[in-house]
Formats: C-alpha cells, sequence, structure tokens
C-alpha cells in the first residue's frame, strides 16, 4: 500500500509539473521545438553519403556523383528558398516546420529504397524543400514566445542543433569503425530518429501571429514596443546615421500602425510592397551593404565546399580502399566552430573599425586552406584544412550577422537574412552550373578545388583592399584634424603674443 502511494505521488508530481510546462508561455513551445531540432539533425549517415552512393548499396560513379546528382540540390534549394520565405510567415510556420519533417522522411525512403541517378537527383530535390524550409525553425520561436525570452530560446534552439550535430557524427563514425555497421543501417537510424522528429512537430502550438503577414498588434519588448522605441536606442556605426535613424519618420509610421488580419488580395499586395520597401531601406548603409556582400560571397563558397568535400576525401583516399573518418572530422569542425562562434562574444574590438580587416584576413585563411586541399594528397592534410576552413567561416559569419542584426529590427533582420541567402544561393547556383555540372564544364573535383580557393582569394583582396581604403581614410582624416588644430593653435598663439 506503501509503495502504490508514492507511485501515486509521483505521478501526481510528474502530472503538474507536466501541466505547468503547458500552461507557461515559453517553456513547452521551446522544449517541443528542441526536441525536433535534435531528432531532425540526429542523422549519423550524413557524413557518410559520397561512399554510400558510390559504395554497392547504389552503385553511382564519382562522376554522376559529383556532376548530375549533387546539383540539383543548388538548383531546387534555389526555386524553392523564396517562395518558402513568403508561404512560411503566411502559413504561421508550424505547417512548414511538418512539411520539412516530410521531406526529411522522403528523402531518406529515397536514399535507402531507390535506384539509379533519376531516383537520386529526386532525392536531392526533397532535400532541397528540407533546406528551403529550415527557416521556419528558427522564426517559429519568436511567434510565440515574448520578447524578454528571446535570447534565451534562441540559444537553447541553436545550441541543440550543435549538440545533436556533433552526436550524430560521432556515432555515425563509431558504429562504423568499430562495429563496422553497413551505411544502410546508417540510413535507417537517421530515418528512425527523423520519423521522431516529424511527429513532434504536430505537437507545437499554432502560433496566433508572425513576422509579416498576420501582424495583428505591436510586438512588446522588454523596453517597449518592438520597432522604434527599441531602435531609437541602437548605436549608429562609425557615427553615421543607420537605417532607422534615417527614415525615423518613414519608421515611426510603419511601426506605429496595427495591421488587420485580413485575407484579402488588396492587403497581400500592400504587405509585398511593404517587404520591399523595406529590403531597400536596409541597404541604405554602407557598412551594412559591405557585410551582406561579404555574407552572400562567403556563404555561397562555403556551401559550395560542404556539398563537394566528402568527394574530394574519397578522390582522396577511396573509400572502398581506406578506412575513413568522415564522421569524426565533421563532429570536430561542429565543436571547433561552437568554439569560435561563441569566443567572438568575448572578444572585445571595435568591429566597424577592424571588421573589415578581420574579413579579408580569415577570407585568405579559407583560400589557404582550400589551395591545401587542392594540392596535397594526404587525406589528413585535407581534414585539418576543412576544419580551418569551417571553423573560420563560422567566426566571421557570427560576426556578420551581429554587426547586421545590431542595427535592425527583428523584421529587417529577417528580410536581410532571407534575401542575402538568396544572393548567396544564386552565385552558388552560377558556380555549379559553370564548373561542376556536366552541362557546363564538368571538371574533375580536385580542379573544382582550386577554383574555389581561387574564388576565395578573390573575397579575401577585396575586402583586405577595403579595410587599407578605411584605414589610411581615418589616418588622413586624423592627420588633417591636428593639422587643423595646430594651425588655430599657433593662431592663438600669435594673438596672445601681440597682446
Amino acid at each position: 500500500y506503501m509503495r502504490v502511494q508514492k507511485h501515486l505521488s509521483f505521478i501526481g508530481q510528474a502530472m503538474a509539473c507536466w501541466k505547468e510546462i503547458r500552461s507557461s508561455s515559453w517553456i513547452y513551445p521551446t522544449l517541443v521545438l528542441c526536441i525536433y531540432g535534435f531528432f531532425s539533425m540526429m542523422r549519423p549517415s550524413e557524413p557518410f553519403l559520397t561512399p554510400y552512393l558510390t559504395g554497392p548499396d547504389k552503385n553511382l560513379t564519382i562522376d554522376e556523383v559529383t556532376n548530375q546528382v549533387f546539383p540539383v540540390w543548388t538548383y531546387s534549394y534555389l526555386v524553392l528558398l523564396f517562395p518558402v520565405f513568403l508561404i512560411t510567415d503566411y502559413l504561421r510556420y508550424k505547417p512548414i516546420i511538418s512539411l520539412q519533417g516530410l521531406s526529411f522522411i522522403i528523402t531518406w525512403l529515397m536514399l535507402l529504397f531507390f535506384q539509379g541517378v533519376l531516383a537520386m537527383q529526386w532525392m536531392e530535390f526533397f532535400y532541397g524543400m528540407v533546406t528551403a524550409t529550415e527557416v521556419a525553425y528558427y522564426a517559429y520561436i519568436y511567434s510565440v514566445v515574448s520578447a524578454d525570452h528571446y535570447q534565451k530560446v534562441t540559444s537553447y534552439c541553436r545550441s541543440i542543433t550543435l549538440v545533436s550535430t556533433t552526436v550524430a557524427a560521432v556515432l555515425g563514425q563509431l558504429l562504423v569503425s568499430l562495429a563496422e555497421l553497413s551505411y544502410f543501417y546508417l540510413n535507417a537510424i537517421s530515418l528512425a530518429s527523423l520519423s521522431l522528429a516529424f511527429l513532434a512537430s504536430f505537437f507545437l502550438p499554432m502560433p496566433k501571429k508572425s513576422m509579416f503577414f498576420h501582424k495583428n498588434h505591436i510586438l512588446e519588448t522588454p523596453q517597449g514596443r518592438m520597432g522604434q522605441d527599441t531602435m531609437s536606442n541602437v548605436p549608429s556605426i562609425n557615427g553615421q546615421p543607420s537605417c532607422q535613424e534615417d527614415k525615423d519618420a518613414a519608421k515611426s509610421s510603419v511601426i506605429s500602425r496595427t495591421l488587420p488580419e485580413c485575407q484579402s488580395d488588396k492587403h497581400q499586395c500592400h504587405m509585398l510592397a511593404q517587404l520591399c520597401k523595406d529590403l531597400k531601406e536596409c541597404y541604405c548603409t554602407k557598412k551594412l551593404l559591405y557585410w551582406s556582400l561579404w555574407w552572400a560571397l562567403a556563404t555561397a563558397g562555403y556551401n559550395q565546399i560542404v556539398n563537394y568535400i566528402q568527394v574530394l576525401w574519397d578522390d582522396k583516399a577511396p573509400s572502398q580502399n581506406y578506412d575513413i573518418y568522415n564522421g569524426a572530422v565533421e563532429a570536430a569542425a561542429t565543436f571547433l566552430s561552437s568554439v569560435t562562434s561563441m569566443a567572438v562574444g568575448y572578444v572585445k574590438i571595435n568591429w566597424d573599425l577592424s571588421g573589415e580587416l578581420a574579413l579579408g584576413i580569415f577570407s585568405a585563411l579559407d583560400a589557404g586552406s582550400l589551395f591545401l586541399m587542392h594540392f596535397t594528397t594526404n587525406i589528413w592534410a585535407c581534414y585539418a584544412s576543412y576544419l580551418v576552413f569551417k571553423s573560420c567561416y563560422m567566426l566571421l559569419i557570427t560576426i556578420s550577422t551581429f554587426q547586421i542584426a545590431v542595427n535592425l529590427s527583428m523584421e529587417r533582420y529577417a528580410l536581410m537574412f532571407g534575401f542575402n541567402n538568396f544572393v548567396a544561393l544564386v552565385i552558388q547556383t552560377i558556380i555549379t552550373v559553370v564548373v561542376v555540372d556536366s552541362r557546363g564544364l564538368g571538371l574533375k573535383i580536385v580542379t573544382q578545388f582550386l577554383i574555389y580557393g581561387s574564388y576565395f582569394a578573390v573575397i579575401a583582396g577585396i575586402f583586405l583592399i577595403r579595410s587599407i581604403y578605411t584605414i589610411v581614410s581615418i589616418q588622413c582624416k586624423k592627420e588633417t584634424q591636428n593639422s587643423s588644430n595646430g594651425s588655430q593653435n599657433i593662431k592663438e598663439q600669435e594673438s596672445e603674443t601681440r597682446l
């Protein structure tokens, strides 16, 4: 009887705790979203995709994978990104998260049970749908929690994906190296995890508002309204007026009005026109324009490297003849990227003054690591170069994200984020068509990485020249100011002498 009483008491406490979580305005949706994020990123087979496709399970050649299969992801991502970005906000995020979960399942079902180049191209199309709908995962939480918890829930959602990616890579490496598990069963484990993520998406609460199309009341922040009151305290860049300061009157009118939830065509056209206007105003500051330029250029190159790095590894050390450590390398790269990203928050540097120099220097390191990947025949040197490349990119993208976000409201930051990624995808598509696709040059993977290294060398050159120009301009201004002050002091001394 006492044991039954203890069990009932424990169950009662658990139920009370669960009711408290459900009634909380932010804990329950954050918990469910983190569960979704964890299982959607728990894909131990992903570091071994190229060996799986070129192995006995799928029997594709390395040229078919490189020049015919992988390019489809870039094309589908480009086609789907912009409409999905708008539909995500219009449908208020949750249906798009479920769509992402379904696309994950279709992708891995095709990986497991379909054969041939055409089937794998369709598989890449659905994976393009997965990446295009990823915006819903990060935007959802801002529509269901108050601004008081933005920083906390953002850190939870991003951290859980990094943890899950690292755990999945380590698990995959251990299963391949120690248990000698085939890649087929790694994909089966990934499918099971993705199925759990898909189920978790149905437990997410449906948001009542969204960032653009369903703004049925003014968003509240700890400082006041989300927009004019918050942005009035944002510092300008190098003493120049920010976009919000330049357009204060227009911004005030945009933020202060409340948009009723309306399904009319007129309302939707008005919202699209307002989005275009806001996007144009976002690029009114040269500083934001330069950061966005680096974001688009570097992200295009980064996505291209990540998409084809396994092909290069397989070229340097074929999986049929060598023990491969793709999972361990991806885990180490994710960990180092997390460390470098976190380190940015503790470094006290005037990024407005030194940011472009940092972009140039670390982009040069990226270029050097890619050149090393091209010229070396040692797989371990290739692995090490990849660690350097990914860490440098993650460091710079964190700085770039902060520099852009600090001068923008949440809505305008989301616009710039989406547009910068769209431009990056256009650039990546051009690179893919010309360099990779069999209907273009269809270059060998080693030659491709020589071109990618040259690409990042050009990026480094642009921003090093720009940073030198900025430093020289500031120095000239200081010298001019000092000379004018000196002349004024001489005149004052002469006047005192006359007196």
